[in-house]
């Protein structure tokens, strides 16, 4: 199989990532376009110990690294104001930005992202809590939490508490969540499925979704209800028992990939 063959699949993700990482997409393309040139006239090899896509991130940043380009923790003046990603991605620290993008855009693990920039596995997980906390103090938002269960409503408040993000109300049926919004709109909902008098989970969000464009993060013990292929399924969806970890990652990530929020025309 040629090169550019193997390379192929990968090539849409990291032309994402490098405009991304530089906040334009004209600079992204060409450092994109100088990895894949140096591979094809051999200045550059594949890692033949990584993955063709661990490998191909890895030559882009090796480019990146020998050209002396530098990424500035800096506000983009050339992003459209709508496009608030990108501008918050240009408010995060140069390596930390990296990690994050590597794990949070692109789907790498840790130990990925390690071989991607060539440093120790520690190092990229204490990158991405940096990120992490940067993102957290910028995005602080108001959470509506829809779940019947008192214990585990009372854990998932600790754990968005934590972060620095204000609850505003627990819902344990779909009107009491609709009358929650009614009152106060949220930034961000974190959602059950079933729900304490046999109503739905899923048709509250709709609900809330049709008055509001917010992110929304499903955590729940049927996660099979959701993963049916039948319908556009949700990006965050968490499994109880959850791990406080996931919890905070997605709440963070739900956060910084999504617009402004905006009430839903009538």
């Amino acid at each position: 199989m040629s090169l550019l063959a193997r390379l192929a699949p990968h090539l849409p993700y990291i032309r994402r990532y490098a405009r991304a990482l530089t906040g334009d997409q004209a600079t992204g393309d060409h450092y994109v376009r100088v990895a894949l040139e140096a591979l094809a006239s051999g200045d550059r090899s594949l890692d033949a110990g990584l993955s063709p896509r661990v490998a191909l991130y890895h030559v882009f940043h090796a480019i990146w690294l020998s050209t002396g380009a530098q990424l500035e923790a800096r506000q983009d003046d050339r992003a459209s104001p709508a496009d608030d990603a990108s501008q918050r991605l240009m408010r995060i620290a140069p390596r930390s930005r990296q990690a994050f993008l590597l794990t949070a855009l692109e789907g790498f693990t840790p130990t990925e992202a390690a071989q991607i920039l060539g440093c120790a596995f520690g190092d990229v997980e204490r990158l991405i809590s940096e990120a992490q906390t940067e993102i957290d103090a910028e995005l602080a938002t108001t959470v509506l939490i829809i779940e019947d269960e008192p214990v585990i409503a009372a854990d998932i408040e600790a754990l968005v508490r934590e972060l620095g993000h204000e609850v505003t109300d627990i819902a344990a049926t779909r009107s009491e969540a609709l009358e929650a919004v009614s009152r106060q709109m949220p930034g961000l909902v974190l959602a059950d499925i079933q729900l304490a008098d046999g109503s739905s989970g899923i048709d509250a969000v709709k609900d809330i979704l049709a008055r509001l464009d917010v992110p929304v993060i499903f955590i729940t013990a049927f996660p099979e209800r959701l993963l049916t292929g039948e319908r556009p399924e949700p990006t965050f969806l968490i499994t109880k028992p959850f791990q406080p970890e996931t919890v905070k990652a997605a709440i963070g990530q739900a956060l910084f990939f999504h617009p402004r929020r905006s009430r839903k025309a009538a």
